[in-house]
């Protein structure tokens, strides 16, 4: 372990907790079930957060079979809510709406706002730019019932991890250029943005090597891509870095570890938003590899859940804050 040195202390012990895999195609059945089991299994111990979760099967893109999405909200009604618009992580592959409630349903309680988590389909079986139809068509549906789920069309937002703040972000140009929903931020936590990272030759020496390595990125974008990372002409649709324009999208606020893989993507990402008069919020945690914010037991782990709420509490038009853990 070249960099475990550069590990934030308290987080070191888990460095020994981390399984030894190799992620294939081969694996991910089990892996999908294994994670949805453990969480469906998490959800039958009632953690006391007065909101309420349903689910609704929606139309999704033309062609398309329709889009499950999972909807937190607080148990009373009340109008004028922020709504976000919930990706969850998973390198294209893992991942549900279920396995991403330790987020989004204290997430939903801490500010008084509605959750939409779509359960996008997942690659290798479906490639882009089907996952992000799924998710540009929940947006769309989460918009068009917005009176109904007491959201402010005004302030909804997006909010994803790793992969799913990849697709967030592409999302966020998709809905510019096709002329949808306003968003009105973006809340993207160490995310997946750019296919060149994989065969990037002059690799940053001190990122990757922990949660998610080289190797994982280059399954995960092969699987999302539909073909090898890196060729000329890809979509900024599929990696938002690809984007020559990032004009009029929404404000961003964007966190990473320092020693994540992602690292020099994300800061370039977030440098070039400000250059297109894009308002960005962008923290680097020191010693936090990917997924290092999972368990909030660790002070780093505390510092970046705190200012990520702290960041979507800024675009809360009803200004509601209780402090859960988050």
């Amino acid at each position: 372990m070249k960099t475990a040195h550069l590990v934030d202390p308290e987080l070191r012990p888990l460095l020994d907790l981390m399984p030894e895999r190799v992620l294939a195609a081969s694996v991910l059945p089990a892996m999908r079930e294994q994670r949805q089991t453990a969480a469906l299994e998490s959800l039958l111990q009632d953690d006391g957060l007065p909101v309420t979760v349903s689910q609704h099967h929606i139309s999704g893109g033309e062609n398309a079979p329709a889009v499950r999405v999972v909807v937190i909200s607080p148990q009373h009604e009340r109008k004028g809510r922020m709504g976000i618009l919930h990706i969850h992580g998973g390198g294209y592959v893992l991942g549900s709406p279920e396995q991403s409630m330790p987020l989004t349903r204290p997430t939903t309680a801490q500010h008084d706002c509605v959750i939409v988590s779509v359960d996008y389909r997942l690659a290798p079986e479906t490639p882009f730019p089907g996952p992000l139809e799924d998710c540009y068509a929940a947006l769309i549906w989460m918009t068009a019932q917005a009176e109904a789920l007491g959201i402010d069309p005004a302030h909804i937002g997006v909010m994803g991890d790793s992969a799913g703040a990849g697709l967030a972000a592409s999302l966020a140009l998709l809905t510019r250029d096709r002329g949808g929903p306003t968003l009105a931020f973006q809340n993207l936590m160490y995310p997946m943005l750019d296919d060149r990272t994989v065969t990037d030759p002059n690799p940053n020496p001190v990122t990757g090597e922990f949660s998610w390595t080289r190797e994982d990125n280059r399954f995960g974008w092969h699987a999302y891509l539909g073909h090898e990372a890196g060729l000329p002409d890809i979509s900024c649709y599929a990696a938002a870095a690809r984007a020559e324009d990032l004009s009029g999208l929404p404000p961003a606020w964007i966190g990473v570890g320092s020693i994540d893989l992602f690292l020099d993507e994300n800061i370039d990402y977030a440098r070039r938003l400000i250059r297109a008069g894009v308002p960005v919020e962008f923290s680097i945690y020191p010693g936090g590899f990917h997924g290092f914010n999972g368990d909030p037991a660790y002070a780093l782990a505390r510092r970046a859940r705190k200012q990520r709420q702290d960041a979507l509490a800024g675009f809360n038009p009803l200004r509601h804050y209780h402090d859960f853990g988050l």
